[in-house]
């Protein structure tokens, strides 16, 4: 069983978010429209960054769309600083790291993360999400780029869906710069407001040199060698519901992404749910943290009212006519917990999964709950810990660096 400080944790957790989803179920809808949208809770407690290399990761707030509330935040382990094959670098006094031009510097894959909230709340920024995200750029060695995609209800579906795919847009995009900045084209490209488009962080770290790596999307299984920018993509709870629509339209996307290709996944305990209720969802209807009457109001808010069905393709992975097919889908890693009444949903779409030879284990935690390994008060336990180095290890495999580490 749980144990006491997460039973107490729960209560007040339940407490605090059916009040602020009863709250926004209440709100007339002519309040909750927001086109700019938002991409945090006045209650979230957030976490400043920090570009300096605290506790190993230095981290900085972009804003990747002018016209939306979309934000990123960039997690920068010191590896990529600190090597032993890495160039020398200076931490300038004011404005934390800034990679000097014209200087080798050691390139790591990139993670796109997306946070959990049931799509109402939680933060890219969050304290808890911060936490989170420094461990797995360690862990990994990676560069974990956090989405603040925008929240419901002021942003209904499909807009967070959307967020997350343009995100991975955007990093294709931040790979062609760097392109242009080695052929010297890089200081004559602006954006509409006249300042740089390009990233400096991801310039100078982003895995953007030509790697030999295994093409997973090529004739769906039709395995090859290319060049390529490798991407992992990491949803937290509502976060893989999202990492899973943005693996989809990658596979469908194919060369238009390029030089960016999606190589693995991780699905951290989804918020799946279904019109025909799972054993789990009756055993655990009313379980720690997220239970049955949680989720659907999540799902309400969510969803466009005219379009809210408990078995719609963003809630239910395994709904019919989902496309494209299962057997295209990246590798995949599933995270579940024995307390949480998403369990059985998440544990058979990672067993269709591996029907069609996909890559596709599953991780199953004894005694744990919904987001064990990612809320703020959990993340310093054994089982949160242990958690995030099982993900590593196996996510290592696809993100392994072959041949040359650097870049001129």
């Amino acid at each position: 069983m749980p144990s006491l400080m997460v039973k107490l944790y729960s209560v007040i957790f339940k407490y605090q978010q059916k009040h602020l989803l009863q709250g926004l179920i209440e709100t007339p809808e002519s309040n909750k429209s927001n086109p700019f949208g938002i991409t945090s809770r006045p209650h979230e407690s957030i976490a400043a960054s920090n570009p300096s290399f605290t506790d190993g990761v230095a981290t900085k707030d972009i804003r990747a769309n002018p016209y939306s509330s979309l934000s990123l935040r960039i997690f920068l382990p010191d590896t990529a600083v600190t090597s032993s094959l890495a160039s020398s670098y200076q931490i300038p006094n004011y404005g934390g790291y800034s990679p000097v031009e014209g200087r080798s510097h050691r390139k790591l894959p990139v993670m796109l993360q997306f946070h959990g909230g049931g799509f109402v709340s939680g933060s890219n920024e969050s304290v808890g999400n911060d936490a989170f995200c420094r461990r797995i750029a360690k862990l990994c060695d990676v560069i974990v780029v956090a989405v603040g995609y925008r929240l419901a209800p002021e942003t209904k579906y499909p807009g967070a869906f959307e967020d997350g795919f343009k995100v991975l847009n955007w990093l294709a995009k931040q790979s062609n710069l760097a392109v242009c900045g080695r052929l010297g084209a890089q200081n004559h490209i602006f954006d509409s407001f006249g300042a740089s488009m390009v990233e400096p962080w991801l310039a100078a770290h982003g895995d953007t040199s030509s790697m030999p790596a295994l093409h997973w999307n090529k004739g769906c299984g039709i395995v090859k060698i290319a060049e390529e920018n490798r991407c992992v993509l990491l949803g937290v709870s509502s976060g893989a519901n999202i990492a899973d629509y943005v693996a989809r339209k990658a596979v469908e996307a194919g060369k238009r992404l390029d030089p960016v290709k999606v190589v693995a996944q991780i699905l951290m305990f989804p918020f799946f749910i279904g019109r025909t209720p799972t054993h789990s969802e009756i055993k655990l209807a009313s379980t720690y943290f997220y239970d049955k009457t949680m989720c659907k109001l999540a799902w309400k808010l969510f969803l466009p009212k005219e379009e809210f069905n408990l078995d719609h393709p963003a809630a239910n992975p395994l709904v019919a006519g989902r496309q494209p097919p299962l057997k295209c889908m990246p590798p995949t890693i599933t995270v579940v917990a024995e307390h949480d009444l998403m369990r059985d949903r998440a544990i058979a779409y990672s067993e269709e999964l591996r029907k069609v030879n996909v890559d596709a284990p599953l991780l199953d935690y004894k005694d744990a709950v919904h987001e064990f390994a990612t809320l703020d008060v959990l993340l310093q336990t054994p089982q949160a810990q242990a958690c995030a180095e099982d993900v590593s290890i196996w996510v290592k495999k696809y993100i392994s660096l072959r041949g040359h580490e650097f870049s001129y």
